[in-house]
């Protein structure tokens, strides 16, 4: 059987964090938890469990206290909590099957984090795979009869295991600041970050944040040899900045640009909620079709659903014409059974 070593960042969570420690009862041979400046009890909470507890300043960096936290790790594997993770008994049995049968030779273990729309969260589904056990040392191997190479892809598992995501509330203005700072430190962002930086600005960005976002992506917009994803979202936070600052020639320019392409279901909501900010709710309705029933979207599902589909059915009914919001009402009703 292997054992696991939990290892967990945390501040100010004295509301949730027992229900969390409480759920993981059993399933680890080390606790391991840091405190990036907690005001509250947490810290006291997670003594009641561990004597293993750390503090670790914080510097606006999640990746720097999760890596502090697993350099104290000493088990097998280690498992990455949150405090507003839960798992119930059914997949504590689960968990606890997983550790006694788990091949060695895996070293990373998805499991499913499920509710996670609710509170108006910044996901894109409900139910998601992610990365949550790790082999804590890697056994390089050399793989293939003949002109062998070291195996440098992870062995990775999908696990049946469901955690429970508890959020109590929604961090993205908290992200969207430290999206902010590491751009003005001149660190940059991955291709990964700018895609999750627009899907969080779109979702929960005030006017401000986009506007301050604007100088990032007007460079990135203007990279020479930048990937082609990547021009795209910049069109895309372009054009709602555009619409902010109701400029109307560069948000032409951006959506032209993304339109070229092909079209997202991000550019064709922007574009339907300026119409309708103007009061041509028929030029709006045309946009805010294409935003669900003839495009896709590039990192915000939303605005290819919900967003879209409650706007037609709005302006249906302002119309005057209740026979065709029905119809967008009962794809909305589709759309939200699915996700």
């Amino acid at each position: 059987m292997i054992t696991v070593s939990v290892c967990m960042i945390v501040k100010n969570e004295e509301k949730i964090l027992r229900t969390c420690l409480d759920s993981l009862k059993g399933l680890y041979e080390e606790l391991i938890i840091v405190d990036t400046g907690s005001t509250d009890s947490t810290k006291e909470i997670a003594k009641e469990y561990t004597d293993k507890v750390y503090d670790f300043q914080w510097i606006d960096d999640f990746s720097a206290a999760r890596n502090f936290s697993m350099s104290k790790a000493t088990c097998d594997y280690i498992y990455v909590a949150d405090a507003d993770e839960e798992i119930d008994e059914a997949n504590r049995r689960k968990f606890k099957l997983l550790k006694a049968i788990l091949d060695p030779q895996i070293e990373i273990v998805e499991m499913r984090y499920v509710n996670q729309l609710s509170n108006g969260s910044v996901y894109n589904f409900d139910a998601e795979y992610r990365p949550k056990l790790f082999k804590r040392l890697r056994e390089y191997k050399f793989v293939d009869p003949i002109h062998e190479t070291l195996r440098l892809l992870p062995v990775v598992y999908d696990s049946e295991i469901d955690i429970i995501h508890n959020q109590g509330e929604v961090h993205a203005g908290r992200d969207i600041r430290i999206f902010e700072k590491t751009i003005k430190s001149g660190q940059g962002l991955s291709d990964r970050l700018v895609a999750m930086y627009v899907r969080e600005l779109l979702l929960a960005g005030t006017e401000d944040n986009f506007i301050a976002a604007k100088g990032f992506f007007e460079e990135l917009s203007e990279r020479e040899g930048a990937d082609q994803d990547l021009l795209r979202l910049s069109y895309i936070a372009l054009a709602k900045t555009a619409v902010i600052e109701d400029n109307t020639v560069e948000l032409m320019k951006y959506s032209i640009k993304d339109i070229i392409v092909s079209g997202s279901s991000e550019l064709c909501t922007i574009l339907g909620q300026f119409y309708e900010a103007k009061g041509d709710l028929g030029e709006a309705s045309v946009w805010y079709y294409n935003a669900h029933y003839e495009t896709k979207p590039e990192v915000c599902l939303t605005y290819n659903t919900e967003i879209p589909l409650k706007a037609l059915i709005g302006i249906y009914e302002k119309l005057g014409n209740p026979e065709a919001a029905a119809v967008h009402a009962e794809e909305l009703k589709k759309v939200s059974e699915t996700q």
